[in-house]
């Protein structure tokens, strides 16, 4: 993808998944009932795809992909914060445990791999593994009662209307070769609208702050793929990140255990808005 710009390739992601989903969205008629929530399906939008999509594209510059994916699975970890900041779950101290060993492999895949501590590759994933983390609490709070498609067309073509003035400006000058076009297409009918279609459909089965259990698979597809398809390195930090982050992610995001006995109503409870579903 290096013969397209991060703006020309998100503007091209959000386009056209937008488009391919429109004409089963606009037929039904789904997306009235987003008028009157337009600042949440806003917000929504810019920390789930806006900004994590752009910083993601420019940062696997400087990083490898099977780093990245690997460092993206720090989601449930951000998600287990901001869960227990806004009062939606909390925190024990098997949880907490997760939380410094899934900082231990992030800072690990970060000071190693990448070279030392390089500022602007920390503040980048960060910016990601947040906006990730965001995004199902923000469904969850204010859009979880209205269709996914509608949600999903919205936030696509609302991103993709941001970035179209930047991919118009950097739009390639060449003729891309077959290799990126399928990637592109890939990327759209794959990774866009099947990832957001099964995505939603994982909220609707398992809650959404449940949902983000999907980043365990993360790292082992990027990590597969980088090291057969790409020929990417697998050094020892890698495997000792990989190892650290899954590890503190499982921990942070399993359900809490009940003092009182299964029936009981505080069991009910405490199970009702858990984080992610057992791995």
């Amino acid at each position: 993808m290096r013969q397209v710009s991060p703006e020309f390739l998100v503007f091209v992601r959000t386009a056209g998944g937008a488009l391919l989903l429109a004409p089963f969205v606009v037929r039904r008629g789904a997306l009235a009932p987003l008028l009157s929530r337009w600042k949440a399906v806003c917000a929504y939008t810019v920390v789930e795809i806006v900004v994590p999509w752009f910083v993601l594209s420019n940062a696997e510059k400087t990083v490898t992909s099977s780093l990245s994916g690997l460092l993206v699975a720090a989601v449930p970890i951000a998600g287990a914060v901001i869960a227990r900041l806004t009062g939606t779950d909390r925190i024990d101290k098997r949880r907490a445990a997760g939380l410094i060993i899934g900082l231990a492999g992030v800072a690990a895949l970060v000071g190693f791999d990448v070279g030392g501590p390089h500022l602007l590759v920390v503040s980048s994933f960060l910016l990601i593994i947040t906006g990730y983390a965001l995004g199902p609490w923000v469904f969850s709070k204010y859009l979880a009662d209205l269709p996914g498609p509608s949600v999903i067309i919205a936030s696509l073509a609302l991103a993709a209307v941001v970035y179209a003035p930047f991919a118009i400006a950097q739009r390639p000058h060449h003729e891309l070769s077959t290799a990126v076009l399928s990637s592109l297409v890939g990327l759209i009918v794959v990774c866009t609208v099947g990832g957001f279609l099964t995505f939603f459909a994982l909220i609707g089965e398992i809650g959404p702050m449940r949902a983000i259990v999907i980043t365990y698979i993360n790292p082992a597809v990027a990590v597969l793929l980088g090291v057969v398809v790409l020929g990417e390195p697998f050094g020892p930090a890698t495997a000792l990140g990989f190892v650290l982050v899954l590890s503190g992610s499982v921990l942070a995001t399993r359900p809490l255990r009940s003092r009182a006995g299964p029936s009981s109503a505080s069991a009910e409870e405490l199970e009702r808005p858990p984080m992610v579903a057992e791995p």
